[in-house]
């Protein structure tokens, strides 16, 4: 068993939670005036949030912006979406998570009402079990909802003044903690019967987004899951699928990367390795057209190069910028074969990342 990792140390005190929340709420408070929706507002919340840094042209602030104003105008009286997986918990949370990282919170900033919506529908769907779900739009991978939808609740607590959220959020992970395989990773269902890498690194990041809110996560839980992915690295650097073996894989590579990064692995040689794999790859994965799974295997390689920093980071998003910039339609969303909502919501992370304001993104 490996030392004790980032993630299972003490949680925060309360102390530290509400200085969170009161950061979080002076950032959104900087921004925008409260309540104020479309037009102008939305398009001067982005221009004052990501004015400072050169990576931000006004193309992509625009987009940014136009992305923004696309959920706002698609999103449902319930907190949903239409169209291909727009009640999908996971869809839901991934567009709430795109408006936090513009600053925009629960009933504050130009979207807050947006962001309420979005955080009523999850916690709508929180079952007694802690299972977090919407049976009617549930995918084949049900696990891959609960994760993200767990993640954007625990990025949301200390941001409102809900009773409820901690207590749903705490029995999600629950389920997390009880689904969890004996090789250490986890599969599509809340029962822990299988186990595959895409699966862990989203439970792995609303482990983290927990741990960060100040909540307790069993440090056996982490360590297991540690070494589940490195045990899923081939010698190439990239990773694989699952442990019975098999190619590696950018987007798994990416998503590793992340995962270990957020259960308190910095360096190591299998990353290292890792992010060799990706630069080697990164022309072969640069085409929406060619890579049904080019948001996905992006939302996290953004995230693995901003923790790299400098040059690396400045390269890999820059090409990531232009490419996004392209295929943005008319209206202000993207398209993908999972749907708009997931498109654009992910489109919005990745060209948010220099700027995020989620916690989770954070170095």
């Amino acid at each position: 068993m490996m030392q004790s990792n980032g993630i299972d140390s003490k949680p925060m005190q309360r102390g530290q939670l509400n200085r969170r929340g009161v950061l979080a709420g002076v950032l959104a408070a900087s921004l925008c005036h409260r309540n104020r929706v479309l037009g102008d507002d939305v398009q001067q919340a982005v221009d004052g949030w990501a004015q400072t840094d050169a990576l931000f042209t006004t193309a992509t602030r625009e987009a940014i912006a136009n992305g923004l104003r696309y959920l706002f105008k698609e999103q449902r009286a319930n907190g949903s979406f239409p169209g291909r997986m727009g009640e999908n918990v996971g869809v839901v949370s991934l567009c709430g998570l795109a408006l936090l990282a513009t600053g925009n919170l629960p009933g504050r900033g130009p979207l807050g009402t947006t962001v309420e919506k979005c955080v009523q529908y999850i916690a709508d769907s929180c079952t007694d079990s802690g299972f977090i779900i919407r049976r009617a739009s549930a995918s084949r991978g049900e696990m891959y909802g609960h994760g993200f939808a767990t993640l954007f609740l625990a990025e949301v607590l200390g941001m409102t003044d809900r009773d409820d959220l901690g207590v749903k959020v705490r029995a999600a992970i629950q389920t997390i903690v009880g689904a969890q395989h004996t090789s250490g990773g986890w599969r599509y269902t809340p029962q822990p019967l299988e186990a595959d890498l895409s699966v862990t690194i989203c439970e792995v990041m609303a482990l983290r987004a927990a741990r960060n809110a100040g909540l307790h996560v069993p440090g056996e839980v982490v360590d297991k899951a540690i070494d589940y992915i490195r045990r899923s690295q081939n010698a190439d650097g990239g990773f694989m699928y699952q442990m019975q073996g098999g190619e590696s894989r950018f987007p798994l590579t990416a998503g590793a990367i992340v995962a270990l990064q957020n259960a308190g692995r910095y360096k190591g040689e299998e990353l290292t390795l890792a992010y060799q794999f990706l630069q080697r790859r990164q022309t072969a994965n640069l085409s929406p057209r060619q890579n049904n799974y080019f948001l996905y295997a992006h939302y996290y390689s953004v995230q693995a190069f901003w923790q790299q920093g400098g040059d690396a980071f400045q390269q890999w998003y820059t090409s990531l910028r232009n490419i996004l910039l392209r295929f943005q339609a008319v209206d202000g969303g993207w398209h993908d074969f999972v749907g708009r909502p997931y498109a654009t919501a992910m489109s919005c992370l990745i060209l948010s990342a220099p700027r995020t304001a989620l916690p989770i993104f954070q170095r």
